[in-house]
């Protein structure tokens, strides 16, 4: 899940988006992640570090600097998730974040914007380690 990402010409996505707006995508993700309730609870208050793991990750798998790999070692994503109960509805709160935020970052392109939103798609599906459970609401 960490090789670079390209599925169209022109660079890596990376390249095409560039570290300044891949910044500022990060920061307007977490403000919206900060403000979900059912992400909230598996997120720490401060979201300093988390936001920088973010960018530092999202810079490798997009084709950029392997920003993760040389801060905290290979990501192991599933594994790092597992302590947490991340649900098909936690799932798409956080799509839907990532989604709020890329529509709020004018820099990134409608088409690298898609681009991105695509392969974190798959990302979060695979984070998913919790089923919905019936009848109750699904945090």
């Amino acid at each position: 899940m960490t090789a670079p990402l390209s599925l169209t010409t022109g660079g890596s996505l990376y390249d095409r988006i560039g570290p300044e707006a891949l910044a500022e995508l990060v920061s307007r993700f977490y403000d919206f992640v900060a403000r979900e309730p059912l992400l909230t609870p598996i997120f720490p208050a401060d979201l300093t570090l988390t936001a920088e793991k973010q960018l530092a990750f999202l810079s490798g798998f997009l084709g950029g600097p392997p920003l993760y790999h040389e801060r905290f070692g290979h990501p192991r994503l599933r594994a790092r998730h597992l302590p947490f109960p991340i649900t098909p509805a936690r799932a798409q709160a956080w799509l839907a974040c990532m989604r709020a935020a890329l529509d709020a970052t004018p820099a990134i392109s409608a088409a690298d914007g898609q681009e991105l939103f695509t392969a974190l798609s798959r990302v979060a599906a695979h984070m998913v380690n919790t089923p919905a459970q019936a009848g109750a609401a699904d945090a």
